[in-house]
């Protein structure tokens, strides 16, 4: 702690000149504590220069990972010729094309290794981004009644968003950091001491209070922002500054400034005003509903939007792609219907969408609400923050209540209209057409168990996720005797420009379980036995993954270094293995958190189940999509919950 005596000596006004240097760029400002959602001591950006970088896995490693992932998955006589195929690349071709790989991330220290090939892979996949990559999260229902009005509660969501961007934009968002013992670290000390710490040693200081900073370069992607449809790879636009919504209801669009002339947040009331306008406009719904186009592949998209610009529609659409985000007001009541939430969520029927933005706050005539995301700029850790965020303001800080008046003053609602000749109304015709055929393809169920929780599991000391995960993997082998390539994503935040890695829950541990659990033929003692070695080899697994020592994303980044230099493409990767093991039949992802009622995806290959899961205080959850002319996700379902109970009476047993 000498170095930080010293600069504490050195630094003493720091943080008083930060705030008074931020908050000047606003002029004339009203409310400072109305302005921002939060005003932390620590930059937002504080430890992002001395974050630690993306670690490129050895290759040996990398070899032995990736044939322990494939040993549950084939027979003998496969894996002998697995582990051919992989010995032969980790001493051959994979040694020049892990030196160019290195050689490449020296080159690139303001970045991580995987960073720039994660976002060619999105933007160059020309599938349609519904179902197939943007996920849903669905809010907790606030606990007042009344605060669930339609217009109240995307009211209340539109302030707490706003006030969260502003926050980022001035910088003085609270860092996200990962606490290891919040008591402390998670204190008026900590942020004290760090942040009068260079930005360039800020994590070491931090890491001291056993306090790991998250990197936060997704989070700019927040705001302002659209995934732009092009021929072959899109692009995804931002506009920093903007100051306008855009708002749809009944297929329309709407767009009004949320802030003053001075550059201030509406207050509450006006911004009450506004949203009111559009709810009480009577416009019938839109005969051509725009939005509908962006539920294609991006190919199709690509083209018709050049088309729609081409007749006169560069600026509106300009309007929306720089809008800060989408507000959409459905007419759909949901209540307690989970079925229809999620499907609505997820997908709706498309006519009052627009999938192409960062992120859209769907919210229901019945006041049910959430968020559906674009998944190429970020992950879920900063879809995740900023949605805990401005929940938790809306549910114990909210600006709007039922008894309040909306204002006349500064209203800018205005409508967005579109110029469409006969070819862009036959796009639309034939979009919603082939997105309702395709929607209604999808099957979706979830389950809540309650026989089983977050605390119980611990109590157990077996892993929660580990529960969750070895319930899919007995819930599949139940319905179909084998075992697939399975999906768990992972998060690699704690490293600069980290994005996710993969962590392959099916083991030879968990196959000795669900193998011996539906032969009824051991008893209760050892198959608790198997359970406590599956959650011990799991969570070594996903400590492995988080830290960046996981398999996947190091050989896919080897595969595209290969492409980039010219390079014959190696053996292994149209290997039968390879293959298998990468057609993820179970992908799962969880996102557990308080604020969070549901949260799902669809299913990324059409053989395949997309799980979304949590381990609740009270219940474990998992919302579960498949293709009906595939998988039945109800009879999934039912094999979990199954499994569900075959695991509690090991564990209470």
């Amino acid at each position: 702690m000498f170095i930080v005596s010293k600069i504490i000596n050195k630094k003493k006004s720091s943080h008083t000149f930060f705030q008074i240097r931020n908050f000047s760029k606003i002029r004339k400002l009203r409310d400072v504590n109305y302005q921002y959602i939060q005003q932390s001591k620590l930059p937002t950006m504080h430890f992002q220069k001395s974050l630690p970088r993306l670690p490129v896995p050895e290759l040996s490693k990398t070899g032995e990972r990736y044939l322990k992932s494939l040993r549950p998955l084939l027979t003998d006589d496969q894996f002998e010729q697995a582990r051919r195929r992989t010995t032969d690349f980790v001493t051959t071709e994979g040694k020049t094309l892990q030196e160019k790989l290195i050689a490449k991330d020296n080159r690139n220290k303001h970045t991580s290794y995987i960073s720039e090939y994660w976002f060619d892979l999105y933007l160059r996949d020309r599938v349609a981004l519904p179902i197939n990559y943007n996920p849903l999260l669905v809010f907790q229902n606030d606990s007042r009644p009344p605060y669930n009005n339609q217009l109240i509660r995307a009211t209340n969501l539109l302030i707490s968003a706003v006030r969260f961007m502003c926050s980022l934009r001035e910088q003085i968002l609270e860092p996200e950091v990962y606490h290891l013992n919040p008591k402390k670290s998670n204190t008026h000390f900590f942020r004290t001491i760090t942040g009068l710490l260079p930005e360039a040693v800020s994590w070491y200081g931090a890491y001291l209070f056993k306090a790991f900073p998250l990197d936060m370069s997704q989070f700019v992607g927040l705001f302002g922002a659209t995934r732009l449809p092009q021929i072959n790879k899109d692009k995804i636009y931002r506009d920093p500054s903007s100051k306008h919504v855009v708002v749809q209801k009944n297929g329309n669009f709407y767009i009004f400034d949320v802030f003053d002339t001075d550059g201030n947040i509406l207050s509450p009331s006006e911004l009450l005003g506004n949203l009111s306008k559009i709810l009480n406009d009577n416009t019938p719904k839109a005969d051509h509903p725009l939005g509908i186009l962006t539920s294609q592949n991006r190919d199709v998209w690509a083209t018709q939007r050049a088309h729609l610009e081409s007749i006169g529609n560069q600026e509106t659409l300009r309007k929306i792609d720089s809008a800060i985000f989408n507000l959409v007001l459905d007419d759909i009541l949901i209540e307690d219907d989970k079925h229809r939430i999620l499907q609505n969520f997820l997908h709706g029927d498309g006519t009052n969408r627009w999938f192409d933005k960062s992120f859209s706050v769907i919210v229901t005539g019945d006041g049910v609400a959430g968020v559906n995301f674009e998944h190429s700029w970020g992950d879920g850790v900063a879809v995740l923050r900023f949605f805990q965020d401005i929940y938790n303001e809306t549910i114990t800080k909210p600006f709007v209540h039922p008894d309040t008046k909306p204002s006349d003053n500064n209203i800018t609602v205005s409508t967005l209209d579109f110029k469409l000749d006969d070819k862009s109304k036959n796009f639309i015709e034939n979009a919603k057409k082939e997105y309702k055929q395709w929607y209604d393809s999808l099957s979706i169920d979830y389950i809540l168990y309650e026989g089983l929780t977050k605390g119980a599991c611990k109590k157990f000391k077996v892993s929660p996720d580990c529960i969750m995960q070895l319930s899919f993997q007995a819930a599949y082998h139940l319905l179909r005797g084998n075992y697939v390539g399975t999906y768990e994503s992972c998060s690699t935040s704690a490293f600069k420009h980290g994005r996710t890695e993969t962590m392959r829950p099916c083991t030879e541990k968990t196959k000795e379980f669900c193998d011996l659990l539906h032969l009824n033929k051991s008893s209760k003692e050892e198959l608790r036995a198997i359970m406590q070695e599956c959650s011990t080899y799991h969570s070594e697994l996903v400590k492995e993954a988080a830290m960046g020592q996981g398999f996947d994303r190091h050989l896919f980044a080897l595969m595209k270094v290969a492409e980039e230099n010219n390079l014959p493409r190696p053996e292994l990767y149209d290997s039968y293995e390879y293959k298998y093991l990468n057609k993820s039949i179970l992908s799962t992802s969880t996102l557990s958190a308080p604020s969070v009622m549901a949260g799902g995806f669809g299913p990324v290959v059409k053989e395949g189940f997309g799980i979304g899961y949590s381990a609740f205080p009270d219940k474990l959850g998992a919302a579960v999509t498949s293709y009906k002319n595939y998988n039945d996700s109800t009879q999934f379902i039912e094999a979990l919950h199954k499994s569900f109970l075959d695991i509690t009476k090991i564990l209470s047993g």
